[in-house]
């Protein structure tokens, strides 16, 4: 029996409560260092000290959630998305699911530093193919007089929605265990090219809860942090205005930190699922088309050099058509019995589809492997 993404969300939380823990450590040690500074400020009570420290803290702080959340926070991720892609796939949640991610993300990448290329590979070819759709919505209506609000509106909109994309598509390398990690994640970008319209239809009410939450988590963040700073200028009311203006920015980044603590846990996590379930919807029966792979290379870089791993990886396995022929489903691995020549190759250079044998591709007219 499926289960609902509310079902998945809530039966997943320990991966959402890690992600919590990660972003309030980072808030934390932010906190710390703000501290240690603010003392040494007052130390010297020097208005330009005060101005330097604080650009320390920018960078301090900004290492600090780098190490914490693009490192550790990208195994959590991984986890969870292997965690969720079972519950899509199988209807159940796997027992004790942090060590069954932990085991999958193992035994799929190898290394922490193989899931981090194949992540920027397709994040970033996931966010090319977001440029060529935002320049796509803003050629149509950008030339109509007064709609230029209504196509920024549009390009946020396509921004929030395909920011899960990328997770979804990782997902697919889980969910085909059969073949290279490289070469599922090039099929995973290949699967969400084909149902974009698909995708962005069931993101959209989603994208909306998710604007008018980050709202209302921010207009809160704001009230908390700014009224701590009308506190503190009551109390020490002889203050310059270049340290009330030092401290003003600073609450308005915590309010900021707040915001992508809270986002990061709960919000994201939920779309992450939704977006997941949707996508392995439409992933097992979807066909795909061969043209996609040369056109993908042409539009995105990084799809271009994502194929090309995973041509090295396991050049022989290409999508097939199932054995009985059912319109709509696609057997992902040729059986070993097929015939070698019917099995095509697919040039390094653009990705186009040639005859095995030819020595030439057809396509950019590059010698062939």
């Amino acid at each position: 029996m499926a289960m609902k993404p509310r079902q998945i969300y809530f039966k997943t939380m320990p991966f959402v409560w890690a992600k919590l823990l990660l972003g309030l450590a980072t808030a934390v040690i932010s906190l710390l260092i703000l501290a240690i500074l603010a003392g040494i400020g007052w130390m010297f009570k020097s208005e330009p000290i005060y101005v330097v420290l604080f650009l320390i803290w920018l960078g301090a702080t900004k290492l600090v959630n780098f190490i914490l959340n693009h490192y550790l926070g990208y195994l959590v991720k991984a986890g969870h998305v292997a965690v969720i892609t079972e519950s899509v796939v199988t209807g159940q949640v796997p027992n004790n699911q942090v060590t069954y991610g932990k085991q999958k993300v193992k035994e799929r990448f190898g290394a922490s530093n193989v899931y981090f290329v194949i992540d920027k590979l397709v994040s970033g070819a996931v966010r090319q193919l977001q440029n060529a759709l935002e320049k796509l919505v803003g050629g149509t209506m950008g030339s109509i007089p007064g709609v230029n609000a209504l196509v920024q509106i549009g390009k946020m909109f396509i921004g929030i929605a395909l920011g899960y994309i990328d997770e979804c598509c990782l997902g697919y390398t889980f969910y085909k265990k059969d073949q290279g990690a490289f070469k599922s994640a090039a099929d995973g970008v290949v699967i969400y090219a084909q149902n974009w319209k698909k995708l962005l239809k069931d993101a959209a009410a989603t994208t909306l809860i998710v604007l008018v939450l980050m709202i209302v988590i921010f207009l809160v963040a704001c009230g908390f942090f700014g009224g701590a700073y009308w506190l503190l200028t009551q109390v020490f009311y002889d203050m310059s205005e270049t340290v009330k203006k030092v401290i003003a920015a600073v609450a308005f980044l915590l309010a900021l930190i707040v915001v992508a603590v809270v986002k990061s846990a709960f919000i994201d996590s939920y779309m992450l699922v939704r977006m997941m379930v949707s996508y392995m919807q439409e992933a097992p029966s979807t066909q795909i088309t061969f043209d996609l792979y040369s056109k993908l290379c042409g539009w995105s870089k990084k799809f271009k050099e994502l194929f090309n791993k995973g041509q090295q990886e396991s050049p022989t396995p290409q999508p097939a058509f199932a054995a009985n022929g059912a319109a709509g489903t696609v057997q992902m691995d040729i059986p070993p019995t097929a015939p070698r020549e019917d099995k095509p190759v697919f040039c390094g250079n653009c990705g186009a589809k040639n005859t095995r044998g030819t020595k030439f591709c057809g396509e950019c007219g590059k010698p062939m492997p």
